[in-house]
């Protein structure tokens, strides 16, 4: 039924922001003529690597000039970057991921390689289950970089701030998933967007 749920609403989600999708599109390219997209490697279920896509909301080749995690003043958010991510616009192209069965509408947000390295035995259950656009820890944290803004070392604070409070709720949804349970964090995750 999940999967049926994902293949459902991830291609009538296209449609319907189809023209959101355009228009976004366009204006990423005319701001720098950069690539519209952004393909983030990330780790998926049972550790398969697969590139999770974003609209660009940074400068060209902003992965190689600093840090993985972000603060919400990171001098390599473009103007219009900072917009699309305010209202979790940079996100809707993951529903792409979705159609194509890397992710789902729900399950663990996925982790670059680096962070999943760290897992313990008990960890490893995360990657049981397909990552998904939104979680437990999506609508406990939706300014992770408020959280880390001011920090010399994003990706320290990162580690000691978010992580582990991220990593219990993304157990807690490996143990407790559901249909329902993913209603439920849908339901929760736009009512925190739409109060934006």
């Amino acid at each position: 039924m999940k999967r049926l749920f994902d293949i459902i609403f991830s291609f009538f989600g296209i449609l319907l922001l189809l023209p959101i999708l355009v228009v976004i599109s366009i204006v990423i390219k005319l701001h720098d003529r950069g690539p519209v997209f952004f393909k983030a490697p990330r780790i998926g279920l049972y550790g398969k690597m697969f590139k999770m896509i974003k609209f660009r909301s940074m400068v060209v080749n902003a992965e190689k000039i600093g840090a993985s995690s972000t603060t919400s003043s990171d001098p390599r958010i473009t103007p219009v970057g900072k917009f699309i991510r305010k209202y979790k616009m940079d996100e809707i192209p993951q529903l792409f991921n979705v159609l194509k069965g890397e992710m789902s509408f729900v399950g663990p947000r996925p982790e670059v390689k680096y962070f999943t390295d760290m897992y313990t035995d008990e960890e490893k259950a995360i990657l049981t289950v397909k990552p998904g656009i939104t979680d437990w820890a999506s609508v406990w944290n939706r300014n992770e970089e408020k959280i880390l803004e001011g920090s010399e070392d994003p990706d320290k604070a990162y580690m000691e701030q978010i992580r582990p409070n991220k990593i219990r709720l993304q157990l807690k949804y490996v143990r407790e998933k559901s249909f329902f349970t993913d209603l439920k964090i849908i339901l929760l995750t736009l009512l925190a967007i739409f109060r934006k």
